[in-house]
């Protein structure tokens, strides 16, 4: 399964694309998407929007998963972040693909085990998961990275046929 994973923002939007069986996952592209803040903010918006369909073209990607609004410094920032989640979820729906959303809190715990755990800690632990040399950067690009492997982890429990939670036999 490929998965692109978006980490929205104004000013960088973070695109890391997985394939992935669930267990082990491999990096195929990422990096961010940045904007210039002296740029009108609707070009800005169009640049994303450009960027996240280039990304797209020629590849055959399954699902996108983008991380989920979480409290921001102000009621300004909010809004734009809301404006770039929303290039991000109209380039994903005029793809015809499946959309899932995350809380960064669901992110920490399915990469870390520990939903406060640090910026650093999630870094690294994309790093080992996806056996890169170096920690990814820039830290949207992890993040977005993260954002993938969690939908990977996610679905894994999901498929037919596979026991998950209380149906799991129990190791002795």
């Amino acid at each position: 399964m490929r998965i692109l994973g978006i980490d929205p923002g104004s000013e960088k939007t973070g695109y890391g694309l997985i394939e992935s069986d669930g267990i082990r996952h491999f990096p195929i592209v990422f990096g961010a998407i940045r904007t210039s803040p002296r740029k009108p903010f609707h070009e800005r918006l169009l640049q994303i929007y450009a960027q996240l369909m280039e990304i797209l073209a020629n590849r055959d990607i399954n699902a996108v998963a983008i991380e989920g609004v979480f409290h921001a410094a102000n009621v300004q920032s909010a809004l734009k972040l809301g404006h770039a989640r929303g290039v991000a979820l109209l380039v994903a729906a005029q793809q015809g693909l499946p959309v899932f959303e995350y809380s960064p809190l669901e992110v920490k715990s399915a990469l870390v085990g520990y939903g406060r755990a640090e910026k650093s800690q999630i870094q690294l632990m994309v790093q080992l998961l996806l056996e890169l040399p170096d920690v990814p950067t820039p830290e949207d690009a992890a993040d977005a990275l993260a954002v993938a492997i969690c939908h990977s982890h996610r679905t894994v429990r999901e498929i037919p046929g596979r026991p998950s939670g209380r149906n799991r036999p129990k190791r002795r």
